[in-house]
């Protein structure tokens, strides 16, 4: 996911340094394309599959028939080949997708009793920490137990990695919980909601409207996990050995 490129110092002098990788890669769903999006190389069949999960193209893993990924392209084919291939955005934000309102009553909401400690999630942040670091990570855990851990440029697509890999290994996810890098946007949300991931956490605060749409769909939200500011935004009762 590194590339090593020789620049020059600012205080003078060449060096070499790691940078992210970036690839633009077409998605095409039966023989038809959906869409191009910015990814780090690598992992791309748990991406393809969470992605077309989260964007309710298909409902499991077994609806895919067939993926054959080239170096700028991925192409699926569907049991269904007359699925129609370009899902209806509830939310707008992050990237993808276009629509100018919002209806939560059109959102799934949360079917679960899962309660997480403060010591799950502060296990979970630091196995997130645990990287070559520079690109945003998600991890996916089952109380103290690290399922899935993914990287990406954006984490967006590094949610969609460890969903795409929880689906093709038969994972629970109502009883699992979300951690990620950077601020949880209303898309990340949107996202947990169509995998019933009951929590959702980061190192940063979320936004405004991620914290509302949680709210009224029973997602848990925690924001500026692994500081002294962690703090529930929505449902606070899914987090155990908290004050009031």
């Amino acid at each position: 996911m590194f590339k090593k490129i020789t620049c020059t110092r600012i205080g003078g002098g060449q060096c070499t340094r790691d940078t992210a990788e970036e690839a633009p890669v077409a998605v095409f769903v039966n023989g038809r394309h959906m869409t191009t999006v910015a990814l780090s190389p690598g992992g791309l069949q748990d991406f393809i599959t969470g992605y077309l999960y989260t964007e309710e193209i298909i409902k499991n893993a077994d609806e895919i028939e067939s993926v054959k990924i080239e170096e700028n392209r991925i192409s699926v084919i569907t049991k269904n080949i007359f699925k129609r291939v370009s899902a209806k955005k509830t939310i707008l934000s992050g990237c993808g997708g276009a629509v100018s309102y919002i209806d939560t009553q059109k959102l799934p909401t949360i079917d679960s009793d899962l309660m997480v400690s403060v010591p799950e999630i502060e296990g979970a942040v630091a196995a997130l920490r645990a990287s070559a670091g520079g690109i945003d990570a998600v991890v996916l855990a089952d109380g103290g137990r690290i399922i899935a851990r993914s990287e990406d440029l954006d984490r967006h697509n590094a949610l969609d990695r460890v969903i795409g890999y929880g689906l093709g290994n038969a994972v629970d996810f109502s009883r699992t919980f979300a951690v990620c890098t950077g601020i949880i946007t209303s898309e990340m949300a949107r996202k947990c909601l169509v995998a019933n991931i009951p929590v959702l956490v980061s190192t940063e605060p979320p936004t405004a409207l991620a914290a509302e749409i949680a709210e009224e769909t029973g997602l848990c939200i925690v924001g500026s996990a692994g500081t002294p500011d962690m703090a529930v935004y929505a449902h606070a009762e899914r987090i155990a050995g908290i004050g009031p």
